[in-house]
């Protein structure tokens, strides 16, 4: 079982959270004047790294807030855990 470091709560247990999957996605700025494939990677295609991948967490269970999380996805270690309005952290190993 993973302990994740809530920013505000501090560690909790992994059940108290949900994933939300990758971290990171940019929404188009304009909707209107973007095609179908524009739509389709922004909506579907997700990168699957092996190793770090960077995630968005609720703490569903506890504060109710959002944060993102740097997992390796080989052993589930957390390198970092940070606010969603803080810049991405460069680690060695990103891709």
């Amino acid at each position: 079982m993973m302990l994740i470091d809530c920013p505000w709560c501090g560690p909790r247990s992994e059940r108290e959270f949900r994933c939300g999957g990758e971290g990171h996605i940019v929404r188009p700025e304009t909707p209107d004047a973007v095609d179908d494939t524009v739509w389709a990677d922004y909506l579907f295609y997700r990168d699957n790294p092996k190793g770090l991948g960077y995630e968005r967490w609720l703490h569903r269970f506890g504060c109710g807030r959002w944060f993102n999380v740097v997992r390796s996805t080989t052993d589930h270690r957390l390198a970092a855990v940070y606010g969603m309005s803080d810049p991405r952290p460069e680690l060695g190993g990103d891709r």
